[in-house]
């Protein structure tokens, strides 16, 4: 990818929305339904975009500024999801959050893409390899949500689980 600035702005934008729809579309019990004991419901993906937000806009500014920082672990400094998160006010918060990301991305340019500085855990990173693995992880999460929210529909297709089984997640 020629403009990985122009690519990773257009899929971030575009988490919000998917998120907003599937909260909007979706009973809150098939949000938080695990796919398997120890796996992350929709609404937990969902949380950790929301923890997750911040740094990246934060990283940005580590970037540009030509500082190192830490490294975030979401096991344990993640924010476990509440019995009284709304999905809608979760929904709507990441969408605010992500907008001031977007902003905040939006003072990078091209050249800046090379700056270097040093991750806590990983060492050395560029901030084009941050941009890069935003839009990964944005990707990764949505996908993971996804997944967790097909289950009950493989179960409940019958002959047809058959073309699912690349997404049915085992029981343990």
């Amino acid at each position: 990818m020629n403009n990985i600035l122009e690519v990773a702005r257009g899929v971030l934008a575009t988490t919000p929305f998917r998120w907003e729809s599937l909260v909007q579309a979706l009973p809150v019990e098939l949000l938080n339904r695990q796919p398997a004991v120890g796996q992350w419901s929709a609404l937990e993906c969902l949380q950790h975009l929301l923890d997750t937000e911040p740094i990246f806009s934060a990283r940005i500014g580590y970037f540009l500024g030509g500082q190192d920082f830490p490294a975030f672990d979401p096991d344990t400094q993640g924010t476990p999801l509440s019995a009284r998160s709304a999905p809608q006010e979760m929904a709507a918060r990441f969408t605010r959050l992500r907008k001031d990301s977007l902003a905040s991305l939006a003072r990078v340019a091209p050249k800046d893409l090379d700056r270097r500085v040093r991750h806590a855990e990983l060492g050395p990173v560029t901030l084009g390899e941050m941009v890069h693995e935003w839009a990964a992880h944005d990707f990764n999460h949505t996908v993971q949500a996804e997944r967790a929210l097909m289950q009950p529909f493989i179960l409940g297709s019958g002959p047809w689980e058959f073309y699912f089984k690349d997404h049915l997640v085992q029981q343990k």
